[in-house]
């Protein structure tokens, strides 16, 4: 029994005394009680009856509440204690000053009571009741309820110090105890369960909960004050509100739980991403949001829907007519609807045709990867390995311009580095358990990297991800020359060794002593990136020329000009159109078309070359190959056919199978390039031997107007241009403007200077 000074003392407080026998049942009438407590006299009496066992102290009298946390539902002690001092924390965290306004004694029932004052209290309540467990975990005592007294005070305050708090504070304690209550049945599938049914695999707001995170809808209307116990929670404070927190995001399973009701979206709720996008756009229409997310390309679907909603959306657009004397990128090379799109973004948002054309090579590429091969003939496969450089000056808009084209494969990279993060954390938490522990505990596998696209990444880096990665990695850098000029950077040869394997599809294993692991079986590195002419023109060593690196690089080289403000705007549904369909692609390709053999490894589909198309390939192979042995033929030029009649194929490759997903083709002949993809091919390889050309033609006259500037060096600006003009009347007036630092209507002003000479 509770001493009797310490219930006087109580008395003198404020408080209502009871008793109660053993069972903890009071003893008597104690509805008077709760009304108005025993006076000392009273108190004395009532202490020495003999039946009574314990003393109590009655709840909702004197605003008292009381917290009553019931750990003996948890079977072993080690979860008990788990969740006990995760749940202290996690309050702690929350409430300022938590051990200065919060009494807490245990119980001898494995329980703790967190006892305070409010001036708003409810009654008896059941809080929270975990996943597996009838009886519930938190519940509170409130008016016309009671509780024992203990001895076992656990924090810095004892009853006679109960203080009262906030009502604020107050609805923080309960919104976090009710966080930890798990609901039987799923708030989204009550939500959803009078959409209409989809007929797939996956619904498009369970394919949308697996692509998006929670704060990719939440943007800046949430910020991230402080991160939950143990990486459980990750808090969250709406922008503009006055409390420490507004709710939390789990971050095993990306929902939110808000305490405050200041938002659009509901609170002690839990809310998926698809819930919060439901309720941020279609103003909690649920049904809405579903068909609109499918109409996006959320859900599994027959790959029909996809083609016709493509053809659907674009039927209001003209279909690009292709004139030779305006459009020098054989833009009809790709499937109708992507031809739309790329002149949709050229007429609307003013981007090179050739710099997408070139980006959508690539795109390709990584997505294909090594799933695919062509042969050639028996003994001769190509792989789907491109490397392309976007050559233009400053501020042309090549950045812009391959953005339009690569963005929805970034996002769905990003998605796989958020994931591989997330799974690493939980696998990390995993292996500090001890064994005894993890004996308890779901078995946890070390995540595997699936990051595709790399940046800035060293060639160890690169391999490792490519181990994991093993269908391919993009190479995606806006300026290339970082990557020409790291080439080399470590130890002559080794960088470059591994590019030259890559590109050829050659297994790669090195010796460095400071690479954990560097084999990899069938490397496929496509590479993209922008570098300007004059920076481009300073990498053609004679080293390079020897080894053949210059010659493997596609080389894009529109004439552009700066254009005008365009007030046409690129319809939106086109844009969504366009990412759907290339995430369509990129998974249609990872789920249903990589072949895996028993270690887990790739085995690529082999296409061979139908009897027209091998026909057509060996009329291009002869060409080629006359122009090699023409002696009229700049050499340059020589030593960078040979690698077109390996391109040839790898075009056809990956035109060939983006013809047949992007037009749903599903012939039995499959796996046979056409003769139509060969013929494609050969026009993109003269579109890249042309550009190749005008490089090499810039890059010798511009070394020969230097030449000319160096010779007269010291002389004025209008003798130097009078030298170059005589030397050739038709050189370029852009580029030597340029190299004078003057304007192009100086140099035209010049020029008809010269002529009245």
């Amino acid at each position: 029994m509770t001493e009797l000074s310490i219930l006087n003392n109580l008395i003198d407080k404020g408080f209502s005394i009871l008793f109660a026998d053993d069972q903890k049942r009071p003893i008597g009438n104690w509805k008077p009680l709760q009304e108005q407590s025993h006076n000392k006299n009273q108190l004395e009496q009532a202490y020495n009856n003999p039946k009574n066992s314990l003393a109590g102290i009655i709840t909702g009298y004197n605003d008292l509440e009381v917290i009553d946390i019931d750990c003996k539902v948890l079977t072993s002690l080690r979860e008990q204690n788990e969740f006990w001092n995760e749940y202290l924390q996690f309050l702690k965290d929350n409430i300022d000053d938590f051990d200065k306004k919060f009494v807490i004694y245990k119980t001898k029932n494995k329980g703790y009571h967190i006892l305070y004052r409010c001036k708003v209290i409810a009654g008896n309540t059941k809080i929270a009741k975990l996943k597996g467990h009838k009886e519930a975990i938190i519940e509170t005592r409130g008016k016309f309820g009671y509780v024992v007294i203990y001895e076992n005070n656990i924090s810095n305050l004892q009853y006679h110090e109960i203080q009262e708090i906030s009502e604020e504070d107050r609805s923080i304690i309960w919104d976090c105890s009710k966080s930890f209550n798990y609901e039987e049945q799923n708030e989204e599938i009550k939500e959803v369960k009078n959409i209409k049914n989809y007929d797939t695999e996956i619904t498009p707001w369970q394919d949308y909960n697996n692509k998006t995170s929670i704060f990719d809808i939440l943007g800046s209307e949430f910020s991230i004050p402080y991160n939950g116990v143990k990486s459980k929670f990750t808090l969250i404070k709406r922008d503009g509100g006055t409390s420490p927190h507004s709710g939390y995001v789990y971050n095993d399973s990306g929902c939110m739980y808000l305490f405050s009701t200041g938002t659009l979206y509901p609170h002690q709720k839990l809310i998926s991403p698809f819930m919060a996008y439901t309720y941020k756009n279609h103003n909690g229409d649920f049904k809405e949001a579903a068909s609109e997310l499918y109409k996006n390309g959320f859900g599994t679907r027959v790959k029909s829907k996809i083609i016709d909603q493509g053809k659907e959306i674009l039927r209001k657009y003209d279909k690009p007519k292709i004139n030779k004397d305006d459009l020098i990128f054989p833009l009809d090379i790709f499937p109708e609807s992507i031809q739309i799109y790329i002149n949709e973004c050229n007429k609307k948002l003013d981007s090179s045709i050739d710099y997408m054309g070139c980006s959508m090579l690539w795109v390709a590429s990584v997505i294909i990867g090594n799933s695919a091969q062509v042969q050639v003939k028996t003994g001769w496969l190509e792989t789907a390995s491109i490397w392309i450089s976007i050559v233009g000056k400053a501020g042309i808009g090549k950045t812009p311009s391959i953005n339009n084209i690569v963005f929805p494969l970034q996002k769905i990279n990003s998605k796989e580095i958020k994931d591989y993060i997330k799974k690493s954390e939980k696998f990390e938490a995993y292996e500090k358990l001890t064994k005894d522990e993890k004996s308890q505990h779901e078995v946890i596998n070390k995540p595997i990297k699936t990051q595709f696209i790399a940046d800035d990444i060293t060639l160890e880096a690169l391999i490792e991800l490519h181990q994991d990665s093993k269908n391919s990695v993009g190479v995606f850098k806006d300026e290339l020359a970082g990557w020409l000029k790291d080439m080399n950077k470590y130890r002559a040869g080794s960088d470059l060794e591994f590019w030259l394997s890559s590109w050829s599809g050659k297994s790669y294993n090195s010796n460095r002593k400071t690479a954990k692991s560097s084999f990899v079986d069938r490397p496929l590195v496509p590479v993209l990136g922008g570098i300007q002419p004059g920076i481009f023109n300073s990498f053609y060593t004679e080293e390079n020329k020897e080894n053949g690196f210059m010659d493997r690089m596609l080389l894009c080289y529109p004439d552009l000009i700066v254009e005008e403000w365009n007030d046409s705007e690129l319809e939106q549904d086109v844009i969504d159109w366009y990412r759907s369909a290339i995430i369509s692609f990129y998974e249609g390709i990872k789920n249903k078309f990589i072949n895996l053999d028993e270690e887990m490894d790739i085995i690529p589909h082999v296409f061979k070359l139908s009897i027209d198309a091998k026909k057509e390939y060996e009329r291009i192979f002869n060409s080629i190959t006359s122009n090699q042995n023409n002696d009229d033929e700049n050499e340059y030029m020589k030593s960078m056919l040979p690698k077109q009649k390996s391109y040839i194929p790898r075009f056809a490759l990956l035109l060939d199978i983006m013809d047949k997903f992007f037009n749903d083709k599903d012939s039995t002949d499959e796996f046979f390039i056409s003769k139509q993809s060969i013929l494609k091919a050969e026009k993109l390889s003269k579109y890249f031997i042309a550009n190749a050309k005008k490089i090499k033609i810039n890059s010798t006259e511009i070394n020969d107007l230097k030449k000319i500037i160096f010779k007269n060096d010291g002389a004025d600006k209008f003798s130097q241009f009078k030298k170059m003009y005589e030397n050739n009347p038709e050189v370029n007036k852009k580029d030597v403007a340029e190299m004078l630092g003057v304007s192009r209507q100086a140099i035209y002003d010049w020029v008809k200077k010269i002529k009245d000479l």
